[in-house]
């Protein structure tokens, strides 16, 4: 059984994805950012920085794995699934997970602070952050361009990135003109178990548009 520390974020949902498309069983732990749950000493022993998701496999001795790419890979590579296991495909895919871990995620989550929850409006930072997400867009609608999924086939690539990607507008980030992205992200979302995915924590739970906490948003 995997246990499962989560919220209601882009982060979360790659890891609640991950698991419905794996067809792994797990127990959803829901943590509040506004009682600070992510912080409590016990979460800590699991994840020393303190943010979710992360995950204890309690099928391989309780082994506690975070970060959101690591738990994909580790997910991944326990079932032999979602990731090639040949040294190219392996590495395409694990390219294509950086680069949303690397800069999708951290710089839509600058956008999203600047954009959303920042007291002061700074023209300049929302500026410059929602124009570098659109640039990565563009990068990932050329890559579409050529292929079906980012790394070929779909994989724990796709999943990283689709739940930001997804959030585009809550960034104030158009995805107009990137026809191969939308046609992407309409196929993904068409998924039974991107859907279930989607609905964990349920919807009576705090989503990320609801979170009042910023830093939630820039959790990797």
């Amino acid at each position: 059984m995997i246990e499962l520390f989560t919220a209601a974020t882009p982060n979360g949902h790659k890891v609640s994805i991950a698991l419905e498309e794996l067809g792994l069983p797990y127990q959803v732990r829901v943590l509040s950012f506004d009682k600070r749950e992510q912080k409590a000493p016990e979460f800590l022993r699991i994840n020393p920085n303190g943010r979710i998701p992360a995950i204890v496999d309690h099928d391989n001795d309780d082994f506690p794995v975070f970060e959101s790419g690591a738990i994909l890979i580790y997910l991944a590579e326990k079932t032999g699934r979602l990731m090639p296991s040949d040294p190219k495909g392996r590495s395409r895919v694990i390219q294509w997970l950086m680069f949303q871990m690397g800069g999708i995620g951290p710089m839509q989550g600058q956008a999203n602070v600047f954009y959303r929850y920042f007291p002061e409006k700074l023209q300049p930072a929302i500026d410059r952050y929602q124009h570098e997400t659109r640039r990565l867009y563009e990068v990932l609608d050329g890559r579409l361009a050529e292929t079906e999924y980012l790394a070929g086939d779909y994989s724990i690539a796709d999943i990283a990135t689709f739940p930001w990607v997804r959030a585009h507008d809550w960034a104030g980030v158009s995805v107009d003109g990137l026809e191969h992205l939308q046609r992407w992200l309409a196929a993904i979302e068409s998924r039974p178990a991107v859907q279930r995915g989607l609905q964990v924590p349920p919807r009576h739970e705090p989503d990320e548009r609801s979170i009042s906490s910023a830093q939630a948003m820039l959790m990797r």
